[in-house]
């Protein structure tokens, strides 16, 4: 075939395949159909059909191997009545002789030994009954029994077709029951993910007012007997004040959180050098305070965002450097650059910077660094800023500055839909 060329292209053409291998592509026909993922059910009752309409025969059931080994239950059905057929041993029958020996067996059912289950099958209807092992990677999976109420042909060929669709069902029913956990496991994970988010959901909604209450009571408490307690008393009053906010501020970053990783997105027109002014105007006390200039780029643009979310982001962003500055800090300066397909923003600072040891894992929840000792704090700042980020289709990261400080950038997509 291959003389005087150099190769040999021939258009697939399943017509002419069918027309001159007829047995070939039944088990082509078989492979695509194996390979659809489905329950097991579904595709041994698939299966079966198509192979008893391959050979012309009405009735049809496929095993699968219990567990222990010793029995087999029934899987698959066609064209006859299951009624006492519903489980078998190994050590019984055509069935479990063609699972037991590893053999393919054709025999009339009235030469069955157990003569009331030849009985049972005659009863059905069944002449000849055909048990193919279902074989792989050396290990017998099941057995597939086809039958005919009317003698039938076998020659080697229709035998060798049988054994090679008993071995593409071995392996199709192994990965049928791998899709079948790998989806029940799916599904038991959603629902504990459901617990999980519900149990978040209640905790941060339902821990707020109780915080809230006790730092209320307490600050009265102060207010109103302040003078009638002693020196211990007062240091109590004003451990539990400090306490009792951290609690507040860590429920409501914990509700930033879920609400940024959960909420759905509300995509609308955004001004950015809106969102700036406001934060500028929120911090403008503490950086007066502090000497702390702040500076921003004039080509701020007009993108498309969730402007609840972006606003979190950029204040977390400008009370990261202000916690972690340090006194060195002077000053902080928002940037943007745009891209083909991003809008960029960078958030820099000449504050005390962050070690390169760090500089992976501030974007984890609740990961704070060394130098955060003695700050107030949740953890969950940069982990909103990263989710954020992802849900706008772009991402974060952190560059170190060469001399101090460091700067976070951030990207959008340029390419988000507009919620009307």
């Amino acid at each position: 075939m291959l003389q005087d060329k150099k190769h040999v292209s021939i258009k697939l053409s399943e017509p002419k395949l069918k027309k001159r291998n007829r047995a070939l592509s039944f088990l082509i026909d078989m492979s695509n159909f194996l390979a659809i993922p489905m329950e097991p059910e579904a595709l041994l009752e698939g299966a079966l059909s198509m192979v008893l309409e391959h050979f012309s025969l009405k009735f049809g059931r496929i095993y699968l191997m219990d567990e222990d080994g010793k029995s087999l239950s029934l899987a698959a059905h066609q064209g006859i009545e299951i009624a006492g057929l519903e489980k078998v041993s190994i050590n019984e029958g055509f069935t479990g002789k063609a699972a037991r020996t590893r053999s393919f067996i054709a025999q009339y059912v009235s030469q069955l030994e157990d003569k009331k289950r030849a009985a049972l099958l005659e009863d059905k209807g069944l002449l000849i009954n055909i048990c193919v092992p279902l074989i792989s990677k050396n290990k017998v999976g099941g057995v597939m029994n086809v039958a005919s109420s009317e003698i039938i042909e076998l020659d080697q060929e229709r035998v060798d077709l049988l054994t090679a669709v008993g071995n593409q069902l071995a392996v199709a029913a192994n990965n049928a029951k791998l899709y079948s956990d790998l989806k029940h496991s799916i599904e038991t994970l959603k629902k504990k993910e459901e617990m999980i988010k519900f149990f978040s959901y209640s905790m941060a909604h339902d821990l707020k007012s109780p915080a809230i209450g006790v730092y209320g009571l307490t600050r009265l408490l102060q207010n109103k007997y302040g003078e009638q307690l002693d020196e211990r008393g007062q240091t109590y009053c004003r451990q539990i004040l400090k306490t009792s906010k951290q609690m507040v501020v860590l429920i409501e970053k914990l509700n930033a959180f879920i609400s940024t990783k959960e909420a759905p997105m509300n995509f609308e027109i955004t001004q950015i050098n809106e969102i700036t002014e406001e934060i500028r105007k929120e911090f403008s006390a503490l950086l007066k305070e502090r000497g702390v200039t702040w500076s921003e780029a004039k080509d701020l643009p007009e993108i498309v965002a969730d402007r609840l979310v972006i606003s979190r982001v950029f204040r977390n962003l400008v009370d990261n450097a202000l916690k972690y500055g340090g006194e060195n800090l002077a000053n902080i300066r928002i940037g943007y650059e745009t891209q083909p397909e991003y809008h960029v923003f960078s958030f820099s600072d000449d504050g005390d910077g962050i070690k390169e040891k760090n500089r992976e894992k501030i974007f984890e929840r609740f990961q704070r660094n060394g130098s955060s000792k003695g700050i107030s704090g949740s953890g969950l700042g940069l982990a909103i800023v990263k989710e954020a980020a992802e849900r706008h289709g772009g991402r974060v990261w952190i560059n170190p500055e060469t001399n101090r400080g460091a700067t976070f950038h951030m990207t959008i997509s340029k390419d988000l839909p507009l919620v009307e």
